[in-house]
């Protein structure tokens, strides 16, 4: 029998205990205040090349560089002079074709190791992830052979091929992620009302987890289009990049520094848009997965 114990006549039962506030004030501002630092050391440099891309040769390579020194235009005249829109083009095929054959080879790669896993699928994984310790430049040399002997050289669709490789290692570990979290239970029930693959594919799978999908390609259209080491030495006139054209920039001449800074920041903005447009599907696809 359970016997309750009461407090003797007279004497005050003290409250009960509050749970203690953590305080969080003091430590959101330190953290906030270290997230700003961290943010704007990031975009100091960005924020420079664009300062000094709207400014005169003279006002560029004065150091320390003179704030006050009026804007101008002409770095980014002189680039577009150039005509740029070939190499634009080149960059803009062989990132969109390779990222698009990159989305669709991880989707179903990323499906059969996380929905339908298949047997060692772990083993797998790990095999894509050892593609990618390998320095690049030590397979410049036998690509570069293998290129010349099938006549590919200086061919943009030699630069989709090797993007399309470069970049489906990363995006299979991301889909793989990604598609772990689709809901067991949503699949058993399109299995049961007699759905097949692609319809799964098209109205259960892909809805869902477009968000990661959008961040995974637009990770890859990043890497292929900021490559530069492939495309310096296996291409030229025809199939040269936007990296490969910034390059032709510096010149025995000298650094042109205002020119150069304009042609980087015209080059950026394609990729700064594409971030824009799908920052808030990047968002949620690399959260996907992070808390369980």
């Amino acid at each position: 029998m359970t016997q309750t114990l009461s407090a003797p006549t007279g004497t005050a039962v003290p409250p009960p205990a509050r749970p203690r506030r953590v305080r969080r004030g003091r430590g959101g501002a330190v953290l906030g205040v270290v997230a700003w630092i961290v943010g704007i050391a990031f975009f100091f440099p960005v924020a420079w090349m664009v300062f000094t891309s709207l400014h005169s040769e003279q006002a560029a390579a004065t150091n320390p560089p003179d704030l006050t020194a009026p804007l101008t235009t002409d770095g980014y005249r002189e680039f577009f002079a150039t005509n740029p829109w070939p190499y634009l083009i080149n960059s803009a095929t062989a990132s969109v074709v390779s990222t698009a054959l990159v989305v669709v080879l991880a989707l179903f790669a990323g499906y059969a190791l996380a929905i339908r896993p298949v047997r060692k699928w772990s083993d797998v994984l790990f095999f894509f992830l050892t593609t990618k310790m390998l320095p690049a430049v030590a397979g410049l040399l036998p690509v570069y052979l293998i290129a010349q002997h099938i006549g590919l050289l200086d061919n943009i669709w030699l630069m989709v091929i090797l993007y399309t490789a470069m970049n489906l290692p990363i995006a299979v570990w991301m889909m793989h992620s990604f598609l772990a979290e689709v809901p067991v239970a949503i699949l058993e029930a399109a299995a049961l009302d007699g759905a097949r693959l692609p319809t799964v594919m098209r109205r259960v799978i892909l809805p869902i987890a477009s968000p990661g999908i959008a961040a995974t390609a637009l990770i890859c259209f990043i890497f292929a289009w900021n490559e530069m080491l492939f495309a310096r030495v296996l291409t030229g006139v025809v199939a040269g990049t936007a990296p490969v054209f910034l390059t032709s920039f510096v010149t025995t001449q000298g650094l042109f520094l205002a020119k150069v800074c304009a042609a980087a920041t015209a080059i950026s903005i394609p990729v700064l848009v594409a971030g824009f447009a799908a920052q808030n599907k990047l968002v949620q696809g690399l959260s996907l997965g992070a808390v369980k």
